[in-house]
């Protein structure tokens, strides 16, 4: 990943979860990410996160909607 920190809201792939998560902020050495629809937050190191694709962040969107589809 490269040293300019992502603005919120930048879409990431976390590389150990095999999940794209949302930037929040920062703590510490860690980036806060959100899932994709909300959700928890998670901390990740940012050496195991990248820009997610186009490709991944669609899929993550879609399975966000099913999710809420599913909600009562």
């Amino acid at each position: 990943m490269a040293t300019d920190e992502p603005a919120k809201g930048d879409a990431l792939y976390d590389e150990i979860r095999k999940t794209v998560g949302e930037f929040q902020d920062r703590d510490a050495a860690y980036y806060l990410l959100r899932p994709v629809g909300g959700g928890r937050e998670w901390a990740a190191m940012p050496e195991v996160l990248r820009p997610a694709t186009q490709a991944e962040l669609l899929s993550a969107r879609v399975k966000a909607a099913n999710r809420a589809g599913r909600m009562p």
